[in-house]
């Protein structure tokens, strides 16, 4: 048996959490389903983290964050909007990916304003990097932040690629 360090396990839970919260939202999951799914006790699960909302903090940040480099990665001076906007598309086929970022939204429109504040700033500090790669233009990076979230949207809801509502979407 391979033995792993608490920072190993805290990131198993993180990736854990990410899953698991994906499917079954903030509410729907219960920190022994985490704590199964990673093979640990949920006492050791809380020595991890302090207690669920911590979890769910984590899941929330690195999923946001993840999405962050993934488009800082894929930016490219030639067409900032097409690189991204390619490399986005191939980043939510992870569906946990594309549910947490959800997930994420609801969670905070449904909890407390500490929880708000924490997703909010690295959900501006994500849109300030946007901002940059795209010029430095509030218009540009709105059209690219909102058409993002309409992806989000429609694959959330399940639209195949063929069907009309994508028409007008670059390939």
């Amino acid at each position: 048996m391979v033995r792993m360090s608490a920072e190993e396990r805290r990131e198993s839970v993180i990736r854990a959490a990410i899953s698991e919260f994906a499917r079954g939202g903030y509410h729907g999951t219960s920190t022994e389903t985490i704590a199964r799914r990673v093979g640990v006790s949920q006492p050791y699960l809380f020595r991890l983290f302090p207690g669920k909302q911590a979890i769910f903090l984590a899941a929330a940040t690195r999923c946001l964050s993840e999405t962050r480099r993934v488009l800082e990665e894929a930016c490219t001076d030639a067409d900032p909007h097409m690189s991204m906007a390619a490399a986005y598309k191939t980043f939510i086929e992870d569906r946990d990916m594309l549910l947490m970022q959800m997930q994420v939204y609801v969670a905070v429109a449904a909890m407390e304003d500490e929880f708000g504040a924490e997703i909010r700033k690295v959900w501006e500090d994500w849109w300030d990097s946007m901002h940059l790669l795209l010029g430095a233009d509030t218009h540009e990076t709105t059209f690219f932040m909102s058409y993002g979230m309409l992806i989000n949207t429609l694959v959330s809801l399940g639209f195949p690629s063929s069907h009309r509502v994508w028409a007008d979407f670059a390939p």
